[in-house]
């Protein structure tokens, strides 16, 4: 069985110590495909050496994280755009809005969100889109930025079925990852809604670990567990949620030549 993992930061310091080893498990797991989000100016190196150590499993994304839009967020749009022009990526991402960590810059996010966006429709790229505690505001600009080609992933979505119809209105996945394990995640009420064309997997690694090793540091290598989970919220098999969510991440993400 092969999987796709479309958002994991596998990159991340508290990879540092064993990353050949996770990256082993995460083979082992039958994931064949990791989309790295990048988060600011400070994660690039990082992010393009597990591309190149990993070349054949791991694969980048540009973006600024909404969480990273501090005072000098033009200053990093202006790297990240170099970066856009200067090679391929699969998506433009990490991008969005936070309302749970800090409010303080939350126009900046809205412009930074904004500027990569369109970034986005002028290269033909998708977007991968942070959103906590920012759904409705995060749905609000991207039904005002769409040019009817725009498509994308609402990343680590834990919003209800209204919110997720809408999303999907506009063309857009939701990306499923380790709450959908969890007791009171209240995505048992919103997965049986949706249907799985509409899915891709992700652990968001190394945040947001599924049961049960919440509270843990995630990997991609529990993909499986999230699979299964989904799996019992549609009542379709293990083997149909990897098989479906793999080609709705394929249908999805640009290739970057090798």
């Amino acid at each position: 069985m092969n999987y796709i993992e479309t958002h994991a930061h596998i990159y991340s310091s508290k990879f540092d110590s064993d990353r050949d080893q996770v990256i082993q498990d995460i083979r082992d797991a039958g994931i064949e495909r990791v989309y790295m989000p990048n988060v600011d100016v400070e994660t690039i190196d990082a992010m393009l050496a597990c591309e190149e150590m990993y070349r054949d499993l791991c694969i980048p994304m540009m973006g600024l994280h909404p969480c990273d839009v501090k005072d000098d967020f033009r200053d990093q749009l202006a790297v990240i755009e170099n970066w856009l022009n200067k090679r391929q990526f699969a998506a433009v991402g990490e991008i969005g809005l936070d309302l749970y960590w800090d409010k303080t810059f939350f126009e900046q996010q809205k412009e930074a969100l904004k500027t990569q966006i369109n970034w986005a429709k002028q290269r033909d790229l998708p977007i991968v889109l942070h959103c906590r505690d920012s759904m409705d505001e995060t749905i609000a600009i991207v039904k005002e930025e769409h040019n009817g080609k725009l498509k994308g992933v609402f990343h680590c979505f834990t919003g209800n079925v209204d919110q997720a119809k809408r999303i999907i209105d506009m063309g857009f996945l939701l990306g499923i990852g380790g709450v959908a394990t969890f007791k009171n995640g209240g995505l048992d009420e919103v997965i049986p809604a949706i249907s799985i064309e509409h899915l891709v997997l992700e652990t968001d690694a190394p945040y947001l670990a599924p049961v049960p090793f919440r509270g843990k540091r995630n990997s991609p290598a529990y993909l499986p567990i999230i699979a299964e989970k989904i799996g019992d919220y549609l009542r379709i098999s293990k083997e149909e949620v990897a098989l479906r969510t793999k080609q709705n991440a394929l249908n999805l993400f640009v290739e970057i030549g090798t």
